[in-house]
């Protein structure tokens, strides 16, 4: 092995920032399978329904998301693959073994939850914070590869057959076969990819360099489309896509008023936590429900309601407007034409 400094190891210097990269995706498959069951779709806390709150705003992967979200077997497989992925990639960076294919792996997990949920996050920008520096270190760790306390150095050390592979160097650790007149443009270029997706990001989510900040996990929002009032049925889709990702939007109040705001016809509070299976069909693996007390609506869910009433069927064509109202006296509102 090449004499060096041993304080100008780079790979050593990054050890810590190894450790902690690679529990980080490590104990995303430790939590899903040892610590609690999370990849059983019939199980509270599935993967697959936090994935399904990433929808709503992600970026360029939403059609993806989309199409998973909506084929749950699927779905599983793909949560279940990635949740395999993560555990592999995270466990050889600890390790230090294939170092730069698996920094190559922490890149790309890392702009996938960057696109997927960097705009989520109630207190701070929790999602956006754990993408932009997974990218960052995914990044570091394929310039510096893994030194001292690595299978990378062992294996070099040992000059095994497979440590004098011309691609070794490229996979694992060692000195990049990068010329010294490259090499800064290689550093350069990708530093400032990396700083340029952390600006863009940061305002495409939340504003972050001009105009007005915005946080899309605080307050709950629904969208409502496609309304329609049919003999005795009143039906529309409602979507949630803001909000905290942790707790639903309780809606307690469904009314229906005419063009001169008179309300004539009304789904209180305990109606709408009776309201029977066959009246909300949903299109996602998140799903609208009936709770004990309201409607539940968890981020990330659409569904088309389909609510009777006999006053539905004696109403005169006009123009309607549809207000969902939620328990934190916010309401959202849609015009209908019967």
């Amino acid at each position: 092995m090449k004499n060096y400094s041993i304080k100008n190891d780079a790979g050593l210097l990054t050890l810590s920032l190894r450790m902690v990269v690679g529990w980080t995706y490590f104990s995303a498959f430790w939590r899903r399978t040892i610590l609690a069951n999370k990849l059983d779709p019939e199980v509270s806390g599935y993967i697959g329904e936090k994935f399904n709150h990433f929808l709503p705003n992600a970026l360029g992967i939403k059609p993806m998301i989309q199409h998973l979200v909506e084929n749950p077997d699927t779905l599983w497989l793909s949560m279940v693959t990635f949740t395999i992925i993560e555990g592999i990639v995270g466990l050889l960076i600890i390790f230090g073994l294939f170092t730069r294919l698996m920094s190559i792996g922490v890149f790309f997990l890392a702009m996938g939850i960057l696109l997927g949920s960097g705009w989520i996050g109630t207190t701070c920008l929790d999602e956006w914070q754990i993408g932009v520096l997974g990218i960052a270190s995914g990044f570091v760790l394929f310039l510096t590869g893994s030194g001292k306390y690595s299978l990378d150095y062992f294996l070099l050390n040992q000059g095994t057959n497979l440590s004098q592979k011309s691609w070794f160097s490229w996979i694992a650790s060692g000195e990049l076969p990068i010329s010294d007149a490259i090499f800064p443009k290689l550093v350069l270029t990708g530093s400032l990819f990396t700083l340029g997706m952390t600006l863009m990001t940061n305002q495409v989510f939340h504003g972050g360099l001009w105009g007005t900040l915005h946080n899309k996990s605080v307050k709950p929002k629904l969208e409502i489309s496609q309304g329609k009032i049919e003999n005795n049925t009143l039906s529309f889709n409602v979507y949630r896509t803001e909000g905290v990702d942790v707790y639903g939007s309780w809606v307690i109040n469904i009314g229906l008023y005419d063009d001169q705001q008179k309300l004539v016809w009304n789904l209180d509070q305990s109606g709408l936590a009776k309201l029977p299976e066959e009246s909300i069909s949903n299109y996602y693996i998140a799903k609208v429900k009936a709770g004990m007390h309201s409607l539940i609506v968890p981020l990330g869910a659409k569904a088309k309601l389909s609510l009777k009433g006999e006053l539905l069927s004696n109403l005169p064509d006009g123009k309607y407007t549809l207000r969902i109202s939620d328990i934190s006296g916010a309401y959202w509102s849609h015009h209908i034409l019967k």
